[in-house]
């Protein structure tokens, strides 16, 4: 049961902000731009699980992954000039999100040790 809660929540969130971008897609990008699926997995995760500890490693591991996943959209903005196409473009944006994690992942085994 708490888990569809927490699915129907994120989901509706979701629905909303893709409905509007069609609408207002400026007010959409601010939306999903905010930290609320992070907000929201922060706080459930704390519900379910009361500890402060994983809380912060795992608010941490967002704070440090939030600049690193920018780099999806690198493609898009030069998709301006380049003209790739969708596909192509959101492809090379998973491309270039996948390098952002591999850098996560070092950044957080050096801190491990």
């Amino acid at each position: 049961m708490w888990f569809l809660a927490k699915v129907l929540i994120s989901g509706i969130v979701i629905a909303y902000a893709a409905s509007l971008a069609g609408k207002k897609p400026v007010l959409a990008g601010f939306i999903i731009a905010l930290p609320l699926m992070s907000m929201l997995s922060i706080f459930f995760s704390y519900l379910q699980y009361r500890d402060m500890e994983k809380v912060d490693q795992f608010a941490v591991s967002i704070l440090v992954a939030a600049p690193l996943s920018l780099a999806f959209f690198v493609p898009f903005l030069l998709n301006k000039w380049l003209r790739l196409g969708f596909p192509l473009t959101y492809v090379l944006g998973i491309g270039c999100l996948s390098l952002a994690y591999w850098l996560h992942s070092l950044v957080f085994k050096a801190t491990v040790r």
